[in-house]
């Protein structure tokens, strides 16, 4: 029987104290569906960079751009949507549309989804560069 401490609160939300079970994915197959689902948005110019030998920040950032506020709020809501459905939650969303960059926060992989001037002002790539590119779609 399961512990009625752990179970969810009747809003859904999970009880103070209680952790989610563990996934069993890596942090590589979390970045490539993330991938996967900011294509299904029809995100552009998505990067994905193996950080993992350059710093403890996280392993993976993924790195995308939309062409309106709207975008970016669709490009973000279809990742939180499509990883949440597959037991993966955010720790974290920072930003909002209407500032021309969102992040989410999945701890090992973050991702950023960035309007293409913004992109080009905060130059994550240039900033990341040793950092392995393990994908590109353009």
């Amino acid at each position: 029987m399961p512990d009625p401490a752990l179970a969810p609160r009747p809003d859904g939300l999970p009880r103070r104290g209680a952790r989610p079970a563990p996934t069993e994915h890596s942090s590589l197959e979390i970045a490539r569906r993330v991938v996967e689902l900011a294509e299904d948005k029809k995100a552009a110019d998505i990067v994905l960079l193996d950080l993992s030998a350059l710093t403890t920040l996280a392993d993976c950032f993924v790195i995308c751009s939309g062409g309106s506020e709207r975008q970016l709020d669709a490009i973000a809501d279809g990742i939180i949507e499509g990883l949440r459905a597959e037991g993966e939650r955010p720790i974290g969303r920072e930003g909002v549309a209407a500032s021309h960059w969102v992040l989410i926060d999945f701890g090992s992989v973050v991702v950023h989804v960035f309007t293409p001037p913004e992109r080009d002002f905060y130059q994550l790539e240039k900033h990341w560069s040793e950092a392995k590119t393990v994908l590109r779609v353009q």
